[in-house]
């Protein structure tokens, strides 16, 4: 083998290599992307659950409760606001404190039956 196919070999060696390691390098920042990816939307899912859990239970709060409510308040990691757009209805919206961006939102009903309202 003569010295100029002896150098030519080893560059496309080196060449060859240097494409493995780019590649494998894209690969590894790709997974290291999709397992943060991941543990985000983990993250999110869970933060809804308990905040479908927390309107679960505002849910079934009773009139007078929810009257004491009426408002934007700080609720945990959340910002609640209940609002009353008519006599037996209300409106109850969770908030990410963070960012104020709703996360949940629900209407409730409550009869008027025990209350001295015309």
């Amino acid at each position: 083998m003569t010295r100029g196919k002896t150098g030519a070999a080893l560059l496309e060696v080196l060449v060859a290599m240097t494409i493995l390691a780019v590649a494998g390098m894209a690969l590894l920042s790709g997974s290291s992307q999709a397992a943060q990816s991941l543990s985000m939307a983990r993250e999110r899912e869970r933060e809804m659950r308990d905040a479908s859990a927390f309107l679960d239970a505002v849910s079934l709060w009773t009139r007078a409760d929810l009257d004491r409510h009426l408002g934007t308040r700080p609720q945990g990691p959340w910002r609640m606001h209940v609002a009353r757009p008519t006599v037996s209805i209300y409106e109850v919206t969770i908030t990410d404190s963070a960012t104020s961006a709703p996360l949940l939102r629900t209407s409730i009903y409550r009869s008027r039956s025990h209350i001295n309202e015309p």
